[in-house]
């Protein structure tokens, strides 16, 4: 018993000022996290990071942590874990800022910066491109990254038309030509089975609809109609080299398009996400015919709500260009008199100049969301562009 007294009277001090240090080091740690730079993820923008990656230097989100954690960077959490103070002096001497600086120090304009809500492998190719590849500290690479030399060809799996299965087909971007090209694999040597121009082309990660954690979706305009492309590489690398590459190539586009607009003005128009999709029901101009379930696309950068028979169709079935409150277009939840009953009972009513329209939704979260994204629509201002869609599309296509 006197001997374990004494221990202790010895381990006491020793272990006071371990807990001391690690409570001033959890705190410098906390005011480093809010200085301006570290208050948001190094990688994806996300807002108070609570991870560290101490190989770097720099402060995370735990989504990114997890990718740094991945290939062997040490990563350590601000408020769990214990930290030396050595430690603890490497981060204050280092930062975002000052990773920021040396790793992305040559990003293109055009190359895709993730954000908090994009899909795994968008933020894990960036990781990897960044501090891995080092494919933006500014140094020149031989050979260049396949993105930057503005033609790039390989082999993708795309769902064919009218069946489930994927199929290898072989495609071929050229920036000088300002196209993509595809062929099937049992004709190659007589053409390409589709030419698709860059000036319409729209590229967006799916992974959950196409099912699989590298699923592209290819959006581009044929005879008037919106026609999706659903591919995917079993190479993460390799399909977001595809994916900056057609971003490469409509930059250049647009680059001699407006040749006025900075590339902070021009980067939303590269490519775009979705604003909202997703089931809901419909029924016919009449309203007394049966609902139908219908795959919904509201799409921002077209100002058009397209519907789909299926989520992985590879041609609309309507079109409806929505336009600006002020010009008679609402949206409201509300379901017409002698409209024929549906299974869904979540209505939205949407009125344009032309006709009026009613959906249902299956729950009131998804109505919510729909009304929220349309009205958003409705209040964001129109461009040349918009006007001139809205003239192509003649009336007689929106019969939803």
């Amino acid at each position: 018993m006197r001997h374990l007294l004494l221990w202790c009277n010895i381990l006491h001090p020793a272990v006071t000022c371990v807990m001391a240090s690690g409570g001033q080091n959890e705190r410098v740690l906390l005011e480093l996290v809010k200085q301006p730079g570290n208050s948001v993820c190094a990688d994806c923008g996300a807002p108070d990071p609570d991870w560290a990656c101490c190989k770097v230097g720099l402060f995370v989100c735990l989504n990114c942590s997890g990718v740094h954690r991945n290939f062997s960077d040490r990563v350590k959490s601000i408020k769990l874990d214990h930290w030396e103070d050595d430690l603890v002096e490497f981060m204050k001497s280092k930062g975002n800022a000052c990773a920021k600086a040396l790793y992305e120090k040559a990003v293109p304009p055009y190359y895709y910066r993730p954000q908090p809500s994009d899909c795994s492998v968008l933020r894990e190719q960036w990781i990897r491109a960044k501090y891995e590849r080092m494919e933006f500290n500014g140094e020149t690479k031989y050979p260049p990254p396949s993105y930057t030399t503005g033609f790039y060809e390989g082999t993708l799996w795309k769902k064919g038309k009218d069946k489930k299965q994927f199929l290898k087909r072989k495609f071929v971007l050229s920036q000088k030509d300002s196209v993509l090209s595809y062929f099937n694999k049992e004709d190659e040597f007589k053409g390409p089975k589709a030419i698709i121009p860059i000036k319409d082309l729209n590229a967006t990660f799916q992974p959950e609809k196409i099912g699989h954690p590298n699923g592209l979706q290819l959006s581009y305009q044929s005879d008037n109609r919106t026609r999706n492309l659903y591919v995917y590489h079993e190479s993460a690398e390799e399909i977001v080299i595809w994916f900056n590459a057609i971003r490469a190539a409509r930059y250049v586009y647009l680059q001699d398009t407006y040749p006025t607009l900075s590339d902070a003005e021009l980067a939303p128009k590269i490519t775009r996400d979705f604003l909202k999709q997703g089931y809901m029901e419909k029924t016919g101009p009449l309203k007394t015919e049966a609902f139908k379930k219908r795959w919904f696309v509201l799409d921002a950068g077209s100002r058009k709500l397209l519907y789909f028979k299926d989520q992985l169709d590879a041609e609309e079935l309507g079109v409806i260009v929505i336009g600006l409150e002020n010009k008679g277009y609402s949206a409201r939840r509300c379901i017409p008199k002698h409209t024929k009953l549906s299974k869904w009972k979540c209505g939205i009513t949407l009125e344009t100049p032309a006709r009026q329209y009613v959906f249902m939704c299956e729950h009131d979260r998804e109505q919510i969301e729909w009304l929220d994204a349309l009205r958003n629509m409705m209040s964001t201002p129109t461009s040349p562009e918009d006007y001139t869609t809205a003239a192509t599309i003649q009336l007689e296509r929106q019969t939803i």
